[in-house]
């Protein structure tokens, strides 16, 4: 015995030793093993990802983590550790720091907390490239963000509800995720963003059960007992949507409910199952991302060009009518492009409108050649028509993929009904079109004009007076063009709730310096007169915000210091002006889109499934933060 107590620390310490080797390579079994990482020699060994899971408690993370652990098979060279945060945003936080400890290439994280994660997620940027996955951060100091439209989805469901109650009319129960969930809020405010409108439509309950089933299934006993008729019951998953089914069979309820969920898993009680069991009425398919961030975490590992900002996964809607016809879509194979055959492009661009176009044409032109896809380019000429007939004129030479960037938000429905006809993928560029059938198109590639307009409005904001009031003149580009119409949005956003602003004029000006510079003159002499003074010019673009500088400085005034500028896009012009100090702030929007299409475009034609929006990389460029560096810019 005393042998025994003389040697127990030595024993113990080797024990604590192996255990910490084996945490660090995060090799630890949670779950029954669910986090084993495969067994590889070190020598075949080229890449170490790390994924930092929030929890497994939610079937939809499960899948998630599966389909990771699925992908990751197809790469031989490749070492995935897996790491759970069992919901803990602390624990997550070590995780993080363990896994960087091991040396991991990259870390794919989907966040318990965006909040209190955004730290170390931007620490950790600064070292390696990032994933986020599902719920965003805070800033964009990440490689890649990967997720659903979360307010999509709530639209989605807010409209579908709208139909199946028709006139009239109905109550429902939310059954919301966790409280401080990013994708609960968003989810929610979209579903009752559409609803508010229709007055014969009530919200009656809504309840947060942090996407439990038992949770959900425990509080609706409860509202069940309620006599107020219930005709729909809106679950933000289907696992909630499953518990609330439970209780009111349970319940003896006396009313007909149609149920709706979302998530649309696969498997025993996942949503296909549940609605094909006539359990539910409609699931709304929102894909983990789980396969794709491994595709794109390799890419960026490889160092392959047009890696993407944000990738905005498409969400499907299921009822009983399509299942069927979904479950075929997925078992067919995909439509592989001959290796042998140039992949042919139709790519139809908007026009002349300055210097971000010009860049824009270059950089498709150039991709094309560097990525050996045979390109055949036209322009529009700003006429929608003239677009038309050049896209009907792609599909007759049966290209293999169209791309254009519309002219206008609205009216393409029939010719991209045409293109899908004849078996042509179509990719939107740079502008989002408007349409009651997002399936008539591939996806969506370009910037987030809300976001630019958010960001020209914060800069505005965070530098303007807290007690003055500033008078805004906005500069508006085309009509009905998708940039101008959410980048006053986002602008809006920030600025409507402020009392300090008040818009005292907005006007178009195509995207042109001559129309910028025309309507800041007329605008000056206007304003003069009655002894009024314009504060901030906002300008959609920078070529009608350099006009509208020139204006500024025949009338005798100070662009930059009299009056303020905030434009976007960033063109060398607009760089050169902040450098001057006539320009304060410009927001990218990144024209350089080329590389991302082609990728794009690869990705078609080797049928991989593509997501419903890939966002480009921006940032903003302010005299405060100016540096030579700028000046290099290739456009």
């Amino acid at each position: 015995m005393r042998l025994y107590n003389r040697n127990l620390p030595y024993v113990v310490a080797i024990i604590m030793i192996l255990f910490s080797i084996l945490s660090i390579a995060g090799i630890i079994l949670y779950n029954n093993n669910r986090f084993n990482t495969a067994q590889y020699s070190e020598n075949e060994i080229e890449f170490v990802i790390g994924v930092s899971q929030a929890d497994l408690e939610e079937p939809w993370r499960i899948i998630m983590t599966e389909e990771i652990k699925e992908e990751a098979k197809k790469y031989p060279n490749l070492r995935v550790i897996y790491m759970e945060a069992a919901g803990s945003y602390k624990k997550q936080i070590r995780d993080i720091n363990e896994l960087k400890a091991f040396g991991v290439d990259l870390l794919i994280v989907s966040p318990t907390d965006p909040s209190k994660l955004t730290p170390i997620v931007s620490e950790t940027y600064q070292e390696m490239p990032v994933i986020v996955l599902d719920r965003g951060i805070e800033g964009y100091d990440y490689t890649l963000y990967l997720g659903p439209d979360n307010g999509r989805v709530g639209k989605q469901v807010g409209e579908y509800i709208e139909k199946v109650l028709g006139k009239q009319g109905g109550n429902i129960v939310e059954i919301k995720g966790s409280a401080d969930s990013h994708s609960t809020k968003e989810r929610s405010e979209g579903f009752q963003g559409i609803l508010k409108d229709y007055h014969n439509i009530n919200i009656i309950e809504s309840i947060d059960a942090d996407w439990n089933r038992d949770r959900a299934e425990d509080k609706m006993y409860d509202i069940y007992k309620n006599p107020k008729k219930i005709d729909i019951v809106f679950a933000h998953s289907d696992a909630m949507a499953l518990g609330a089914y439970r209780a009111y069979t349970y319940s003896n309820y006396p009313h007909p409910i149609k149920f709706i969920g979302v998530d649309g898993l696969p498997g025993i009680n996942g949503g296909l199952d549940l609605v094909e069991k006539n359990i539910l009425t409609s699931t709304y398919i929102c894909p983990t991302g789980g396969k794709e961030a491994l595709q794109y975490a390799m890419d960026i590992l490889s160092k392959q060009k047009g890696i993407p900002k944000k990738i905005i996964l498409r969400t499907t809607q299921i009822t009983k009518d399509n299942l069927e016809e979904y479950k075929l879509q997925q078992n067919e194979l995909p439509l592989i492009h001959n290796p042998n055959e140039k992949i042919v492009l139709g790519f139809c661009n908007v026009g002349k409108e300055g210097g971000w176009r010009e860049a824009n044409a270059a950089s498709i032109k150039n991709a094309a050649k560097e990525a050996d896809i045979e390109l055949i380019y036209s322009e529009a000429d700003l006429n929608k028509e003239r677009q038309i007939e050049i896209l009907r004129s792609f599909i007759k030479m049966k290209v293999d993929v169209i791309s254009f960037s519309p002219v206008v938000e609205s009216g393409w429905d029939d010719i991209l009904k045409e293109a899908k006809a004849a078996g042509i993928p179509v990719i939107i560029a740079d502008r989002m079109i408007k349409t009651e059938d997002d399936s008539l198109y591939t996806t969506f590639l370009g910037p987030d004009f809300r976001e630019e307009g958010r960001r020209a409005a914060r800069w505005v904001a965070s530098n303007s007076s807290k007690d003055d009031v500033v008078n805004v003149v906005e500069i508006q580009g085309s009509k009905n063009s998708t940039p101008s119409v959410e980048r006053k949005i986002g602008f809006n956003e920030i600025i409507s709730g402020d009392k300090r602003f008040r818009m005292i004029h907005s006007s178009y000006g195509d995207f042109t310096f001559k129309n910028g510079k025309e309507i800041m003159k007329n605008l000056l002499e206007v304003e003069s007169k009655y002894g009024s003074t314009i504060d901030v010019v906002y300008a959609h673009n920078d070529d009608m915000a350099l006009g509208a500088i020139e204006a500024i400085e025949e009338f005798g005034f100070k662009p930059g210091i009299d009056i303020k500028i905030v434009s976007i896009d960033a063109i060398k012009q607009a760089i050169l002006a902040i450098k001057d100090g006539k320009l304060n702030c410009s927001v990218e929007c990144n024209p350089l889109l080329g590389p991302q299409l082609m990728k794009v475009i690869k990705d078609i034609e080797a049928g991989k499934q593509t997501p419903m929006m890939i966002i480009t990389e921006e940032t903003v460029f302010t005299q405060e933060a100016f540096t030579r560096e700028w000046l290099n810019r290739p456009y």
